[in-house]
């Protein structure tokens, strides 16, 4: 099978490698917009073959963010999703309402009919597969479920789809048309499979009962990070639940209330400093109730890697988020 793309920055002069790269990749996905944090030294490749009803491409790049906004959506023609597998290192990923971090090991999974942030900020080499929906969801039942959350494929079903997404990206091109198909199918077979042994292990240690009380919670948080007194108290008595459940169901997802409230405070502060690069950082820090700017800055550097100050100077040097 011959790849039906195979794209370099090498061959582009400088000038014009962002704009390129722009082009290929929202040829390959979405149209999508790209921040750079060198874009005239800028260097990517990109190979991609269709295997039956999976889109299979490797993507190696310098740092790059991904959003797809709004703008990008309503004129979408068809509903698909991207599994992402990142192969050197970390990727940041931001979808309805979530926000992870994923390692190589693992994959992520992106609607993309729904606003995305997506980066990393060191040098990547990424595995994608672009699926559709029907395809998807004749496998798996509600696959928004799997969306922005971080599926560990170092075992079970799920390592044998990356086993499977490695080996044939590395013989792509020794495939014909039928054996291409097949091995499409393999691909869906095997996701399927893997999200579904996912949910299976999920569900028998978390309830669905329970997941409804820990979204509620999680909205309620959101909604009400500007209030001094959100507390494990305020929670509890407005979700209708007691508190001692209210740490059960964090001891869940290995964390806490206080640091559910923290980190999302932290995120809700990170988008406000994006969105006014000219707002005092202690004006910030009082508006998402922490003591004082030191420890905001203290707290912020401490889960994105950068000081408030030198997020505001230069957005791209974020390490976490």
């Amino acid at each position: 099978m011959s790849l039906g793309l195979c794209f370099s920055t090498s061959n582009i002069e400088p000038q014009h490698r962002s704009s390129k790269w722009n082009e290929v990749v929202a040829e390959s996905y979405f149209p999508l917009e790209l921040q750079f944090q060198d874009p005239i030294h800028f260097d990517g490749t990109l190979t991609r073959s269709q295997l039956g009803h999976v889109s299979l491409s490797r993507l190696a790049s310098d740092p790059v963010c991904y959003e797809r906004r709004k703008s990008h959506i309503k004129d979408a023609q068809q509903e698909a999703y991207l599994v992402t597998l990142p192969r050197v290192t970390p990727v940041e990923f931001r979808q309805m309402g979530r926000e992870v971090r994923c390692d190589p090991g693992g994959f992520i999974i992106e609607r993309g009919d729904e606003p995305y942030r997506f980066h990393y900020n060191r040098p990547n080499d990424l595995f994608v597969l672009k699926v559709s929906r029907a395809a998807l969801s004749e496998r798996v039942r509600q696959p928004d479920r799997f969306c922005a959350r971080v599926i560990d494929a170092t075992q079970g079903t799920a390592s044998l789809f990356a086993s499977l997404v490695n080996s044939t990206q590395g013989q792509i091109e020794m495939l014909t048309g039928a054996s291409g198909d097949t091995v499409g199918r393999h691909l869906l077979e095997l996701l399927g499979l893997a999200l579904n042994e996912t949910s299976n292990a999920k569900e028998s240690s978390f309830s669905s009962v329970r997941a409804a009380h820990l979204s509620r919670v999680e909205k309620f948080i959101r909604s009400n990070l500007k209030n001094p007194g959100l507390s494990p108290d305020l929670i509890a008595e407005n979700c209708g639940i007691s508190k001692r459940y209210l740490h059960d169901l964090f001891k869940d997802v290995n964390g806490t209330v206080s640091q559910q409230i923290r980190d999302q405070r932290l995120i809700a502060a990170r988008d406000r400093l994006q969105a006014a690069g000219d707002l005092p950082i202690s004006e910030v820090a009082y508006r998402f109730c922490f003591a004082d700017q030191a420890q905001f800055s203290r707290l912020f550097k401490a889960r994105f890697g950068v000081t408030p100050s030198e997020f505001q100077r230069d957005p791209s040097a974020l390490q976490n988020g």
